[in-house]
């Protein structure tokens, strides 16, 4: 059949008459993707036609495979050996998908951008400029032409893009048991009752607390003080007062949990979901949207387990011309051959799981096909807990305040070969992915929060801060000065002062990454496509003298109390999770609570006498400030005052006069000082943008949207 015949069944196809439909192979011989439902099939955006693309598609439904077990890149699935199996002896599961896609789609630019769900919740719509629900915004990614894909691989979210996953059990069908921690921090009013994990919960053994222990403390680093048992139970007091009725799924405090206290519970629970499958369901889906099962044109990257013929894999994982068979008959794929490249994209969380996906090897499928040629793991220095018995990937992964002690930010955190002495440990985030040629390119992009909370510089440097470490040609680093983990509104006036967190001291920082992520976006895929090379990495370093202690941090001006800014940031330690836990690889089986040993170094950018960053990607709002712009924000009274709001930047606006500033004892300049008409602080603006733009760093849409803001603002 030619090309055009396919194209033209595909456009029918998206007419309307797929919503519905079931696609599944019986009985498969060596299956991945082993059936995909269609439940809706649907206009996208309200039939809104982008320029150059037209309209959109969107297709909702469940698909659902099968993983062998004996296969070696599945046997790094912790527990994958204890899943139940079927009749072919694979190991299934099935997920919730949601695919936007040209209508027609040899209008779009035959990418296929992957969005690895964050709890359930789609991230990457906030490329966006504008966007909310069904409205596209300015619909810069649907004009782009991307093909936009979202599956399930969390299972412990009850809502959302969601994935069911098998639960293990011991060689004899029985429970299997393990010690779990839990943490509960409350950032807005007190409540008698919490879920024991999130839901779906791994359930307590029994409701006898026997055994299990609740602590408390009020800062991160203060002693565990323990909770007699008798002042709280596995129980639901919601409704009845307490000892309230007895529940393996919640914990009842008498008295209340209270926004002034960390709360640490270790008990016995069951039942463990076999959690890291969900690597591979996404790898499978992924390489069955473009190489149809291992019957399509994925590059060929080595023979494996003999399924395919050896290609000449150049560095950057393509194979030379080797594809490989199909595994037998497989389920229609919606996107028919449109697709020939794949980005995957996560944000937090799910960045932090594309930086596992890739170092656990998944980038490669059972037919050793490459899955994706790019990735940005954004505001994601370490990995997480997403391999490992009783997993909870909802946590955090290691910051000042809030669940400090979660697995995800083991070494290596470092994406070339490494020496960790204090943990022993000498490796790299693409050792496997080099092994077998099949290793992404790799925009890593972070904020100031991830330096701040999520020891972003052990990413760059060694273990003491004495040397910055070698960064491999697949990846570059973006760091996105002067921003918070949650970024701002790239729709909002400069100078507009965004409200105060409720447990928080600060404004929220202002300061959007979002338009220098879009640059970045059409940089990757032209390095993906083309072969053009992005521009360098731009972040801070100790051979620049950007790079510096947290203890070296001056903030000039500080309207905030009872803090210090080096006691804001996170300090890493090496924690000893038992003999069955394998560090490298955040892989395996945890003893709760860790032990903690050495430490490491606490290095962060080093800032200016406005408390701006001086180095890294920095954007309109660094060059031309309108205020100090932080990574951290301390919390205050009642909520630990003190400690780290974790994730939240602050926001320090500069005083309109010279009076106003001198009364307020502020060093910094005022507004009246810096820019002295209105017009030289939109010359300023101007400048600052077009610059950006020249470096592709910023697009020209963007720039044009940021001077038009700088017309608009009352600045002076």
């Amino acid at each position: 059949m030619s090309s055009a015949r396919k194209r033209k069944l595909l456009q029918l196809s998206m007419s309307g008459a797929l919503a519905g439909v079931v696609w599944a192979i019986a009985p498969p011989a060596d299956a991945r993707i082993t059936q995909l439902t269609i439940t809706s099939q649907t206009a996208a955006f309200g039939g809104v036609s982008f320029p150059g693309v037209g309209t959109y598609q969107n297709l909702v439904g469940t698909a659902s495979g099968e993983v062998d077990p004996n296969d070696p890149l599945n046997a790094i699935i912790t527990d994958i050996a204890l899943a139940p199996r079927n009749a072919r002896g694979m190991v299934e599961y099935s997920m919730d998908f949601s695919i936007f896609v040209p209508t027609d789609p040899s209008k779009g630019n035959h990418t296929l951008l992957y969005d690895v769900v964050n709890r359930g919740r789609m991230s990457i719509p906030a490329f966006n400029i504008g966007s909310s629900g069904n409205n596209p915004g300015d619909g810069f990614l649907e004009t782009q032409g991307y093909t936009l894909v979202f599956s399930g691989w969390e299972g412990d979210i009850t809502s959302g893009i969601k994935i069911t996953l098998p639960v293990a059990h011991n060689p004899d069908g029985s429970e299997i048991t393990g010690r779990v921690r839990s943490e509960y921090i409350l950032n807005d009013a007190p409540a008698s009752t919490v879920d024991i994990t999130a839901r779906p919960v791994y359930e307590s053994v029994s409701t006898s607390n026997a055994g299990a222990t609740l602590t408390q403390r009020v800062h991160q680093d203060d002693p565990k003080e323990a909770i007699d048992n008798s002042q709280w139970a596995f129980a639901d007091c919601s409704s009845t007062p307490f000892p309230g009725v007895p529940d393996p799924t919640k914990v009842c405090l008498n008295g209340n949990f209270d926004t002034n206290h960390i709360y640490e519970l270790v008990y016995t629970a069951k039942n463990p979901t076999v959690a890291g499958l969900g690597f591979a369901a996404t790898r499978d889906f992924i390489s069955f949207l473009r190489n149809s099962n291992g019957a399509g044109k994925g590059n060929g990257i080595g023979n494996g387990n003999g399924n395919c013929k050896p290609g000449n894999s150049s560095g950057n994982g393509k194979g030379s011309g080797a594809t490989c068979p199909p595994t037998g008959a497989s389920p229609a794929n919606p996107l028919g051959d449109s697709i020939q490249n794949a980005i995957i994209y996560g944000s937090s969380q799910s960045g932090r799981w594309i930086r596992t996906f890739i170092e656990l090897g998944f980038n490669q499928d059972e037919n050793r096909h490459q899955v994706v040629e790019g990735a940005i793991p954004h505001k994601a220095s370490n990995r997480g807990a997403f391999n490992v018995r009783f997993a909870q990937p909802t946590r955090l992964s290691g910051t000042q305040h809030t669940e400090k002690q979660f697995p995800g930010a083991e070494s290596s955190q470092s994406w070339g070969v490494s020496h960790d002495s204090i943990a022993g440990i000498t490796a790299g985030q693409l050792d496997r992915c080099r092994s077998t040629g099949s290793c992404p390119k790799i925009f890593a992009t972070e904020t100031d929060t991830e330096y701040w909370q999520a020891y972003m510089a052990l990413n760059t440097t060694d273990s003491f801060g004495v040397h910055d470490l070698q960064i491999p040609p697949e990846v570059r680093i973006y760091h996105f000065a002067g921003t918070q983990h949650g970024g701002g509104s790239p729709t909002a006036l400069p100078g507009t002062v965004p409200n105060t967190p409720g447990n928080c001291q600060l404004p929220t920082n202002p300061n959007p990454f979002i338009p220098a992520q879009r640059a970045l976006l059409v940089a990757l895929q032209e390095w993906v496509v083309n072969g053009t090379e992005p521009p360098p990495s731009m972040y801070s370093t100790l051979a620049a003298g950007s790079l510096a202690p947290a203890s070296a941090i001056v903030a000039p001006y500080v309207p905030a109390v009872n803090f210090t800014v080096a006691g804001l940031a996170a300090q890493k330690f090496y924690l000893d999770r038992g003999p069955a836990f394998n560090v490298a690889d955040i892989s395996g089986v945890m003893a709760e609570p860790p032990v903690a040993g050495g430490a490491y170094s606490v290095l962060m950018p080093a800032v200016d006498s406005d408390g701006n960053d001086v180095d890294g990607l920095r954007d309109v709002f660094m060059q031309v400030p309108l205020g100090t712009y932080t990574g951290w924000n301390p919390r205050k009274a009642g909520f630990s005052e003190g400690d780290s709001c974790d994730l939240t930047g602050g926001y320090i606006p500069f005083f309109r006069t010279l009076a106003d500033r001198n009364a307020a004892n502020d060093p910094r300049p005022s507004l009246e000082e810096r820019y002295p008409t209105h017009a030289d602080y939109v010359a300023k603006v101007t400048a600052a943008a077009n610059s950006l733009v020249a470096q592709r760093l910023l697009l020209p849409q963007d720039a044009a949207l940021a001077i038009s803001q700088a017309n608009a603002a009352s600045i002076p």
